[in-house]
């Protein structure tokens, strides 16, 4: 079974060398420099430009539909050989929810509550960006059981950086 890592942007190198990762997805504010590391291909590398909020704020991106649209494709065109990371700046919002939503992608037959369960134990700092995890439901069909499972785990444990983590996919 593939795995899902997750990592701030300052431990990616360091969890891409650890886990031998073969596909990295970037979730950060457009504008910020990443250097995708050495031994991920370029067309192995996803990088969404998109702010961590909710709602609409003058000078930022609000994660959309078509965010997810290419999470998606680019999740489907991982082999699964080796193990995916996904990250963003602090690997506590924009990255869990990406997790989250992968999860959901590769086992449409586990139920969400069961993985959100998973992301908690997994990561205690995890607070998955709602608005990603509210676009990726519409989109998947889930009818609100993926916002209904992240809202049920709550906030997160407050953290200045979460600890690179590795979701269970069983």
């Amino acid at each position: 079974m593939p795995s899902i890592h997750v990592s701030s942007l300052s431990r990616l190198h360091e969890t891409v060398a650890l886990t031998g990762a073969s596909h990295v997805v970037t979730l950060i504010n457009a504008k910020t420099p990443v250097e995708r590391p050495p031994s991920i291909p370029e067309d192995r590398h996803l990088f969404i430009g998109v702010s961590d909020i909710v709602t609409p704020m003058e000078g930022h991106i609000l994660p959309g539909e078509e965010h997810v649209v290419r999470l998606n494709q680019f999740v489907d065109r991982w082999d699964r050989q080796r193990p995916i990371v996904i990250h963003c700046w602090a690997g506590i919002s924009r990255s869990t929810a990406a997790a989250f939503i992968t999860a959901c992608r590769l086992r449409p037959d586990q139920d969400e509550h069961a993985i959100a369960q998973r992301l908690r134990a997994a990561a205690p700092s995890a607070t998955p960006n709602l608005r990603l995890v509210s676009t990726a439901d519409a989109l998947l069909g889930r009818s609100g059981r993926m916002i209904r499972a992240i809202e049920a785990i709550g906030r997160g444990a407050d953290a200045y950086e979460g600890t690179p983590f590795m979701l269970p996919l069983d």
